[in-house]
């Protein structure tokens, strides 16, 4: 065994894991396009963009050159006082691809961190309009937000990965998650305590917090892009906020540039993250409107209270821009058509075995949700002994490809998890 191998075994905690788990943790050396290399020469076909930031693939010559560039300058430089053109550029040429409204952009370093920045953002700006008692966060059901204490606070109870911290965390208000499936007409019910929650309660609610169309990590769930509409129009009459949480689904993964363009409304707060750096690096955006933004200014403290050491980090930034730049003049529309009409197709077959309780398919994800949870330490062997690397949680194995995948590619990650779905190997479900 190699040394370094060795080493983290000893010593590297990985995300949700114990720290000497008996789940394998696999060494990889390098990584290019769709293809990852483990250490002992296997390779694998990447089904989910690294937690689905790479989205034009590993090791890409473009976001490369950028980084070299931008190292012959600067790495980093505080953003408090200075500035620089690759962070100057980057906010222009967000405000310019977001819906529009959102003019003011406050750059951080996660997206947990973009959202804590935006649930402080709409309790200060409530600040600012001398209602300080708006002070909560409305959401729904099987939604994620992120790891850091108050996207934790906004996540679902029980699906949200957090209920061990319940007790520390501010109580919000949470309705039913969305039913009415993304592309069919709003069935009726379908905020009414959403809509009673908002009527007994919107004098202490700062902002609705949302996924547009999908919710991720909390169930991988498509809704109706008129929930969302609606919803707007619920937070207008009721003078709450609404913030978009993009980190997911921003840049092009449901087939929009944002999720938010399926409805067609401009969030008053939106996050964004995860591809925005193509996978390179840990970054993100909170975008907000110049009323909001305004308002704050103009309010005591006259600033926004919030300022992470990596702030607009000049690499980061550089990086998001050549990752921009490359999407838009890439054919990405016609990449997510032909993903989602092979995932369609391929992942249907899935349908038919006893095991599966479900399959959808929106953009370039795939999801083949099981009747009972995976057994991961089982799960993720066989699907590397077939050749690709996927990552299920709870009932679901789901696919979020690069947008450059092959038709061959994604072939290789569909029937390798129809292949092992048939297989019926013993404990690959926990009942």
């Amino acid at each position: 065994m190699s040394n370094w191998i060795q080493a983290d075994q000893d010593y590297v905690w990985h995300p949700y894991s114990a720290m000497h788990s008996e789940q394998p943790t696999y060494p990889i050396s390098h990584a290019n396009g769709c293809m990852l290399t483990l250490e002992d020469g296997r390779q694998l076909v990447d089904g989910m963009s690294s937690w689905w930031c790479t989205i034009h693939g590993y090791n890409h010559p473009v976001l490369n050159q950028a980084i070299q560039t931008q190292l012959q300058s600067m790495a980093h430089v505080m953003f408090g006082g200075l500035t620089h053109k690759p962070a100057a550029t980057l906010a222009q040429k967000l405000v310019e691809l977001t819906p529009e409204g959102l003019q003011s952009v406050f750059f951080s370093d996660s997206g947990s961190v973009a959202v804590e920045v935006a649930l402080k953002m709409a309790i200060q700006y409530w600040h600012s309009q001398n209602f300080p008692n708006k002070q909560q966060f409305l959401t729904v059901r099987q939604g994620y937000h992120g790891d850091t204490f108050a996207a934790m606070s906004v996540c679902d109870p029980i699906t949200g990965m957090h209920s061990l911290f319940k007790d520390s965390l501010q109580r919000q208000f949470f309705a039913p998650a969305p039913k009415t499936p993304f592309g069919e007409p709003l069935v009726s019910d379908d905020l009414t305590e959403l809509t009673q929650l908002l009527e007994a309660h919107h004098s202490t609610i700062a902002a609705v917090i949302i996924e547009p169309i999908v919710q991720g990590a909390g169930g991988m769930r498509f809704y109706s892009a008129e929930y969302l509409s609606a919803l707007k129009q619920l937070c207008e009459k009721h003078q709450v906020l609404l913030i978009a949480d993009e980190i997911a689904t921003g840049f092009g993964r449901t087939g929009k540039l944002f999720a938010c363009e399926h409805a067609s409304i401009t969030p008053d707060i939106m996050t964004i993250g995860k591809a925005i750096t193509g996978g390179y690096m840990t970054f993100a955006a909170t975008l907000t409107t110049a009323h909001i933004s305004d308002s704050i200014d103009q309010a005591k403290p006259g600033v926004f209270m919030h300022g992470p050491t990596f702030m607009a980090n000049p690499l980061a930034c550089a990086t998001a821009i050549a990752s921009i730049d490359l999407l838009l003049s890439s054919p990405w529309q016609n990449n997510i058509i032909r993903i989602e009409q092979q995932l369609k197709q391929q992942l249907n077959v899935c349908a038919d075995l006893a095991c599966v309780e479900n399959v959808r398919v929106l953009g370039a994800i795939g999801v083949v949700e099981c009747k009972h949870a995976v057994n991961m330490a089982v799960i993720q062997d066989l699907l590397v002994q077939q050749g690709v690397w996927i990552r299920p949680f709870g009932k679901l194995i789901y696919l979020m490809p690069p947008f450059i995948i092959s038709q061959e590619e994604l072939s290789q990650l569909t029937m390798a998890i129809h292949a092992v779905l048939k297989q019926s190997v013993a404990n690959i479900f926990i009942n």
